[in-house]
C-alpha cells in the first residue's frame, strides 16, 4: 500500500516504481529475504489498473477517481486486484476485503473504512460472492477430529 501510495503521489511514473518498491521493502520490511510477493502485488495491481480503475468509478459514481483520496484509491486498487486476479487459496476474498478495510481505517479518513467496504462489497457481490460458503476450515476441523478419534481408538487397542 505504501508503495502504491508513493507511486501515485509522485505522478504514477512507472519508471520509478522499482526504486520505490526497493526503498519501501528496506524501510518497512527490514530483514525480509523474499520480497517477491510485494513485487508481484504492486506490479500486477498497476499492470491491471486499466481494468481496476473503471470498477472504482462504477461502484462509487459520486466520487470521480481523481477526487478519491490517494490512500483510499490505492487501498481499493489492491483490494480489487486481490478480488479479481488474486489466488483465493492464498488470500480468500473475504480476507482481502477485511484487510483493505483495516488499512483504510488505519491510514485513511473517518469514512474510509465504510467507503472501501462499500466498493469492495459491491464488486464481491457482482463476482457472485466467490468462496462465500467456503467450509474448508470446517472440513479441516472435522478431519482433525476424526484423526484424533482414530488415534485415541488405536491407543485404547494398544
Amino acid at each position: 500500500m505504501q508503495t502504491l501510495y508513493e507511486w501515485d503521489f509522485k505522478g504514477c511514473q512507472d519508471s520509478k516504481l522499482e526504486k520505490i518498491i526497493k526503498k519501501n521493502v528496506k524501510e518497512f520490511g527490514p530483514g525480509m529475504e523474499d520480497d517477491s510477493f510485494v513485487h508481484q502485488l504492486v506490479l500486477k495491481t498497476i499492470e491491471n489498473r486499466k481494468e481496476i480503475d473503471p470498477l472504482i468509478e462504477k461502484c462509487a459514481p459520486e466520487w470521480p477517481l481523481d477526487q478519491v483520496t490517494i490512500i483510499d484509491r490505492n487501498i481499493l486498487r489492491l483490494g480489487i486486484y486481490e478480488l479479481i486476479y488474486g489466488n483465493y487459496e492464498e488470500v480468500p476474498p473475504k480476507v482481502a476485503i477485511n484487510e483493505a478495510i483495516e488499512l483504510a481505517k488505519s491510514f485513511g479518513g473517518d469514512a474510509s473504512g465504510r467507503f472501501v467496504n462499500g466498493v469492495l462489497g459491491t464488486i464481491y457481490r457482482e463476482l457472485g460472492e466467490p468462496m462465500k460458503d467456503d467450509d474448508t476450515k470446517k472440513k479441516k476441523e472435522k478431519k482433525s477430529e476424526k484423526s484424533d478419534k482414530v488415534k485415541a481408538d488405536k491407543n485404547k487397542e494398544a
